[in-house]
């Protein structure tokens, strides 16, 4: 169930970053381009607040540009305009939060992952994580935030150096 957890929280996070799973490998043999990525909504299950929260776009103008290493590394670089509003389903209360970032996803050769963000970034967290970093299970942050995602999807550590913005759980209950 924690491998789940945090295999949603960061797909959730990576979609709010303009779909990088699913247009990274269809973008890798583009070259250094910047290429616009339509935001996809997504609904966060109950893990994450106790209950689920709908994320929908009012402003989605981001770009994404890849670039290959020759360690076998990939860097995916995220700018733009991403602005969401978070919804609880069950009470209808709503806030909109700009989580546009920048920031910049390096897949390594084996499978982990390194999360470098700036600027407001959504977070989401499994609750033994959210207890271990201190942080509430769906958050925006402002500031830089390094995470560190090993390739069995355990977050290995996560750094912010900047301050908790939103409490997306508590405005929403």
């Amino acid at each position: 169930m924690r491998r789940l957890g945090i295999i949603v929280a960061l797909g959730a996070m990576l979609a709010m970053f303009t779909g990088v799973l699913t247009a990274s490998p269809a973008l890798a043999g583009r070259g250094h381009k910047w290429e616009f990525q339509p935001f996809k909504p997504f609904t966060l299950p109950a893990l994450f607040c106790g209950f689920k929260i709908r994320g929908t776009s009012v402003a989605s103008k981001g770009y994404s540009k890849i670039l290959k290493s020759s360690d076998g590394s990939m860097t995916t670089l995220f700018t733009g305009t991403l602005k969401l509003t978070f919804t609880n389903p069950r009470n209808g209360k709503a806030i909109t939060e700009n989580v546009g970032g920048p920031a910049k996803v390096t897949t390594h050769p084996d499978g982990s992952l390194t999360l470098a963000l700036k600027g407001h970034t959504g977070v989401f967290l499994a609750p033994a994580d959210a207890k271990r970093f201190g942080l509430p299970g769906a958050s925006v942050t402002t500031g830089a935030l390094t995470e560190s995602v090993a390739a069995d999807g355990t977050i290995t550590s996560l750094t912010l150096k900047g301050h908790l913005a939103v409490n997306v759980c508590a405005a929403l209950s």
